[in-house]
């Protein structure tokens, strides 16, 4: 391990995670992030050096060449001036997803990968392993409210838990003993052209689990081209669903009990009954139960899974209830994929039967907005209302003539409405709110908190 580690991007949810780590482990940590977060200000009272200024002169002097290893993110624009600096002075630089595929390497290592649903699936194992004697370290992409981190860390455990992300192909650095694919949908087109590209890539991930390793995977997704490949290998195949009965793991039963879920888990090895569940929406369900068969094929019992899973409370940002009265209810998610925000508002619309739905959505990427605009359009005509955001453009620039409106102009709800994120608090001053979601992988969770506060009101 070297004495220092530079992060350029160090707010991101993957690189803060990291410096966690190596925190935890007694190296320097340092990093620069474009804006200040409850995630930095976080990683700054642990101990992390912290600057929001792009500039070589906030690089401390510790930080030489031969003492440092550079992390940076797919996401920092080539013209950063720190990592021109660190590249031209002969500095180690490793993307996040090569360190972290070097801290799996020696781990008994679950990965979790899919275009939705990882990182609720991570969290969830993440939460039953390390509830049993078992234990695992983790590595994850939200913050889970069990442990108000991102970073789990378990000394003893072999156990590592990490969200395989496909992003720049980055889960090609891992390679698992367990893999859970949830979903390989067209998306990150503007890295892979094709949805069969995308396809490709994680046949490439999954070809990577080590001998007599296990791949779970949703009911569904065709893994017939590398399925000999892997059985050659002597992995072991298992597909689960929320409720197809032809899947290895299904829910066989499913009734809301004193405002949970009480589900009936099939599996190989037999029924488990009476578990307690107590997040909302039925996604949420059918990800327990990929994260319920990783745990359960690496050694969990099933007295250690029903008293986890009681106690469990899922990810910042996903199904998050901010608000519930009789008047009004609130819901902020992550969702940023038409599919992703299909089953979001079917899964929010199937709670609350008959109750009008307002969504606020905000597009993340100029490249996915035009890529999935027709898509993206008939999933948020399933809300009563819409109020659509402008675009947050992340690690993009700007592409002519790609804007929200070409989303609104296709969307069917009769109520909608096209407003800056400025104007967002003056908008919903003026409407009736029975459910509101608000919805984005931008900054529109910098919303929520002003949100909340006025309808608590």
């Amino acid at each position: 391990m070297k004495q220092n580690y530079y992060f350029i991007g160090i707010g991101g949810i993957g690189m803060s995670a990291l410096a966690r780590y190596f925190n935890l482990l007694g190296a320097k940590v340092y990093g620069y992030d474009r804006t200040p977060s409850e995630l930095t200000h976080a990683l700054e009272s642990e101990g992390m050096a912290v600057h929001y200024t792009d500039s070589v002169d906030e690089i401390p002097q510790s930080v030489q060449a031969d003492n440092t290893i550079v992390v940076i993110t797919p996401a920092i624009p080539k013209d950063n001036k720190e990592y021109l600096f660190f590249k031209e002075n002969g500095f180690t630089i490793l993307k996040r997803a090569q360190v972290l595929g070097l801290i799996c390497k020696e781990k008994n290592t679950v990965a979790i990968a899919g275009t939705h649903g990882k990182t609720s699936t991570t969290t969830f194992t993440t939460f039953l392993l390390k509830n049993s004697t078992k234990g695992c370290s983790a590595f994850l992409g939200g913050i889970s409210k069990n442990f108000q981190s991102n970073f789990v860390f378990d000394a003893k455990s072999p156990f590592v838990v990490v969200e395989a992300d496909e992003f720049d192909r980055s889960f090609h650095n891992l390679f698992p003993s367990t893999a859970i694919v949830t979903a390989m949908d067209a998306d990150h087109l503007d890295i892979y052209g094709t949805h069969e590209a995308v396809i490709e890539s994680f046949y490439k991930f999954v070809s990577q689990i080590r001998d007599n390793g296990i791949l779970i995977y949703k009911k569904g997704l065709n893994f017939e081209p590398v399925r000999q490949v892997l059985e050659t290998k002597g992995v072991k195949l298992y597909t689960y669903a929320l409720q197809d009965s032809s899947a290895d793991f299904y829910v066989k039963s499913i009734e809301v009990k004193d405002g949970a879920f009480l589900l009936t888990l099939h599996t190989p090895q037999g029924d488990v009954a009476g578990i307690r569940f107590g997040l909302i929406g039925k996604t949420n369900v059918e990800n327990f139960v990929a994260a319920a068969a990783a745990s359960l094929l690496n050694g969990l019992t099933t007295d250690e899974l029903l008293s986890a899973t009681k106690n469990l409370k899922g990810v910042v940002r996903r199904f998050d209830v901010h608000v519930s009265t009789d008047n009004v209810v609130y819901i902020d998610d992550y969702a940023h994929h038409p599919a992703e925000l299909k089953a979001c508002i079917q899964s929010i619309r199937e709670m609350y039967a008959g109750k009008k739905l307002t969504g606020v959505f905000q597009p993340h990427l100029y490249t996915r907005t035009r890529d999935f605009a027709t898509e993206f359009a008939e999933s948020l005509s399933l809300l009563d209302e819409l109020i659509l955001l402008d675009i947050y453009p992340a690690r993009e620039l700007p592409i002519p003539e790609v804007t929200s409106k070409i989303i609104f102009d296709k969307v069917t709800c009769k109520e909608k409405t096209l407003c800056s994120k400025t104007e967002l608090l003056d908008v919903l001053r003026n409407k009736e709110i029975e459910v509101l979601i608000t919805l984005g992988a931008g900054d529109i969770d910098r919303l929520v908190e002003p949100i909340t506060e006025m309808l608590s009101k």
